[in-house]
């Protein structure tokens, strides 16, 4: 009995933590471990519109920052795996854009994503969508500016 009075009042100060600030926090939505919300709560505790997704690989959380929009992955043992933020394609180095234009003639760029892991050390990689008519891919920029197909998505 004892355990389930505990649990009772835990569950409770947990629901008045997420709805503390107006409900512009990460709430508990179905499939969403604590674990998770209480790392991304921790991780990023100015963010505002955030909606949470539980897909087969991950809990994935889109929210906005500093009126930046992001989209922040999590296991589901709650560890913070990386975060994405679309970026302009013109802040890409030159010599990407050449490479892409040279190799990929017909294709225009949709869109580029801007990947962090989760190591402060580990490198910024970079996620270039394009298409024609025809087909859509997606390629992969690394630091060190080497262009290289990822995957073909349509």
């Amino acid at each position: 009995m004892k355990k389930l009075f505990i649990t009772a009042v835990v569950a409770t100060i947990f629901s008045i933590t997420a709805y503390a600030d107006g409900g512009k926090k990460a709430i508990t939505n179905e499939g969403v471990t604590y674990s998770a919300l209480n790392q991304f709560n921790t991780d990023f505790k100015s963010a505002d519109d955030v909606m949470w997704t539980v897909t087969p690989n991950c809990q994935k959380v889109s929210f906005t920052q500093n009126n930046i929009d992001y989209t922040a992955f999590y296991s589901f043992d709650g560890d913070y795996l990386g975060i994405t933020q679309n970026v302009s394609y013109k802040r890409m180095p030159s010599a990407v854009k050449k490479e892409i234009a040279k190799e990929y003639k017909g294709y225009e760029v949709s869109s580029v994503i801007k990947y962090k892991t989760h190591g402060a050390d580990e490198p910024v990689v970079y996620f270039v969508d394009i298409k024609n008519a025809a087909k859509e891919i997606v390629l992969k920029v690394t630091p060190d500016k080497s262009v290289a197909f990822f995957k073909e998505v349509k």
